[in-house]
């Protein structure tokens, strides 16, 4: 199982994380399933929803913005393939909270903001019997034109 994402993409990611630092920045990947693979084409920067004074270890996607996404989606032709959040100051590995609250059918990409700068960033999936995020392959591909969904 694989994620593949343009570079340019993996930088908005990047970005969005250090400008939400000191608290986790939060959002979806909008692209289309090839295979065992998800490919990121769009992203959907969202707002962290999770309590103030938590945001720096949560964050909170809401059912509400988590409806407009799908509906974002199925407007490109896309499916919601992906979520992706920082670890302000913590390692880009899934945590207990992020395997809790995970689906299996999403990747979740996790990318390391240490003193508000963007570092590695790895990919996690959600096992079938939810007992654990097990890494997945994170293959980022050239440069392209790449969107953010309005």
């Amino acid at each position: 199982m694989t994620l593949r994402i343009p570079e340019a993409l993996l930088a908005r990611i990047g970005q969005h994380g250090q400008q939400a630092y000191p608290e986790e920045g939060a959002g979806l990947m909008f692209g289309r399933f090839d295979g065992d693979a998800r490919v990121v084409t769009h992203l959907l920067p969202l707002e962290n929803h999770f309590q103030p004074e938590s945001r720096g270890r949560r964050y909170l996607i809401t059912p509400r913005d988590l409806l407009r996404a799908e509906d974002e989606a199925e407007r490109l032709g896309l499916d919601v393939v992906g979520v992706f959040h920082s670890h302000p100051d913590h390692p880009a590995r899934a945590s207990e909270f992020d395997t809790q609250w995970a689906l299996p059918v999403y990747s979740y990409l996790i990318t390391r903001v240490q003193s508000a700068r963007a570092f590695e960033s790895t990919c996690w999936r959600l096992t079938e019997d939810r007992s654990r995020m097990d890494e997945e392959a994170l293959e980022i591909t050239d440069p392209a034109p790449a969107e953010e969904a309005s």
